[in-house]
């Protein structure tokens, strides 16, 4: 294996239960937790990012929850220099980083160290394609993409504005699509000896589980959440306010729609996200499937199944055999 150290990865879509997963694993392998969320990150974001409680932490330290203000932006190049700090920490204490969480690019961003410094920003055009946005809406602007890169707009939502100028940005700047970049460095090998696995349920009960959940967030308190971080400066366009379950209950807040049709939007787009989820984790290579039913679900049954891999990959043994 070289001198590559080990890295875990454990992904998968959202309210699939990676989380107690996790937690079991760690105790068996002496790891520490790095979150590969978006919304985490942030403090005082705590019941829509279905953040894990410190006493459900037990014991396994954490990395990259709580580090940033609402206020701040969070994107993939600062995940990466987060991610890289925070596994050098866990190599030093000689433990082995659990990278956890459902955002793939993140993931993908961390195993490979993609390269995401070969253009610079072009403010004017930048400035250019925000304002077209405005005027003629998110759909426009994601057929302008389209036209010069369909697969980039194939694997970036209309409304994630902020990806689609990107792309147009990178292909001004190059002339080249920047799918085409990603996918040359999606070629890359990982920087770790990995063993990357991807947790899974039917359909049926993953949108079951999504939509208890969602209903638990808001007896949990998720509008008065919403509302404190609003009355705080938070506001629509900020990058942490763009969260599932966020930018639809500031929607109600705002008086643009009712309680019960926000939390229809907030399951209807949960649902939408976990199934984009897993189209990314598909076209991932060297991935390990986790289907639940395959195991009866039973947790423990998996947890033996990944640990035989990583000992397989690593040359690890768990900690309870040192």
């Amino acid at each position: 294996m070289g001198e590559k150290k080990p890295l875990i990865v454990l992904t998968g879509p959202t309210a699939v239960g990676k989380t107690r997963l996790s937690i079991a694993l760690a105790h068996e392998i002496g790891g520490e937790i790095i979150s590969a969320d978006s919304m985490q990150v942030y403090k005082g974001m705590d019941i829509g990012s279905a953040k894990i409680k410190p006493e459900e932490m037990k014991g396994i330290r954490h990395h990259l929850i709580d580090v940033l203000s609402p206020t701040e932006e969070f994107n993939v190049v600062i995940f990466q220099k987060l991610f890289c700090e925070s596994a050098a920490k866990v190599y030093e204490r000689g433990h082995i980083p659990i990278l956890t969480g459902g955002t793939g690019f993140y993931i993908q961003a961390a195993l490979y160290d993609i390269d995401f410094t070969e253009t610079t920003e072009d403010t004017a055009y930048r400035e250019e394609l925000t304002e077209t946005a405005k005027q003629k809406g998110a759909d426009y602007l994601h057929e302008m993409l389209r036209a010069v890169d369909s697969k980039s707009a194939d694997a970036i939502h209309p409304h994630n504005i902020k990806r689609v100028i990107r792309a147009l940005e990178f292909y001004r700047q190059t002339n080249g699509p920047i799918s085409e970049h990603n996918e040359q460095e999606r070629k890359k090998e990982s920087s770790y000896n990995s063993c990357y696995f991807i947790l899974n349920d039917k359909r049926e009960k993953l949108y079951a589980q999504i939509d208890k959940r969602v209903e638990e967030m808001i007896a949990d308190g998720l509008v008065e959440e919403v509302k404190k971080l609003a009355d705080a400066g938070c506001k629509k366009e900020m990058v942490s306010m763009q969260g599932l379950g966020y930018k639809e209950i500031l929607s109600y807040l705002s008086g643009e729609t009712t309680l019960e049709e926000a939390v229809y939007l907030i399951k209807r787009n949960t649902r939408h996200f976990a199934k984009r989820q897993l189209t990314w984790f598909k076209r991932e290579k060297e991935v390990i499937w986790l289907n639940k039913p395959d195991f009866a679900y039973d947790d423990e049954a998996m947890l033996s199944h990944m640990l035989g891999i990583i000992r397989e990959k690593t040359g690890k043994e768990d900690k309870n055999e040192r």
